[in-house]
């Protein structure tokens, strides 16, 4: 059970912080260039966002889960079950950034459960 729990903290915190710094910088814009005072000005617009805020402590958090389950099993495992984030991620544009997500996305991410349940299942 606290397998799952910290399995589930990597995608749900991970997912979630990517999905609040993409609401937060859709907020913000995109810099008209690269020159260092426009990248500086979407920065600081950035910085006040609290979805950024939000975003970055949620990805933390799932980083810090992450080492925690890569000190207890192998690559090989965690590496494919938090694959488990692309579905949280279609399912979470969808749903709170209101993004349309192709059939062929859906079926890519339909893919990528069944990959991680054959790799959970043959996990031992």
């Amino acid at each position: 059970m606290r397998d799952l729990l910290l399995f589930t903290l990597i995608v749900v915190a991970g997912t979630g912080g990517e999905l609040c710094v993409s609401r937060a910088m859709k907020a913000v814009g995109e810099a008209p260039g690269f020159r260092p005072a426009q990248v500086a000005r979407v920065l600081l617009r950035a910085v006040r966002v609290p979805w950024m805020w939000a975003g970055v402590a949620m990805m933390a958090t799932g980083f810090f889960a992450l080492l925690g389950a890569l000190s207890r099993y192998n690559v090989s495992f965690v590496v494919p079950v938090t694959a488990l984030s692309y579905v949280a991620g279609a399912f979470g544009s969808a749903a709170f950034l209101h993004e349309r997500v192709s059939a062929a996305r859906w079926l890519g991410v339909t893919l990528v459960a069944l990959g991680v349940t054959l790799v959970f299942l043959g996990h031992s």
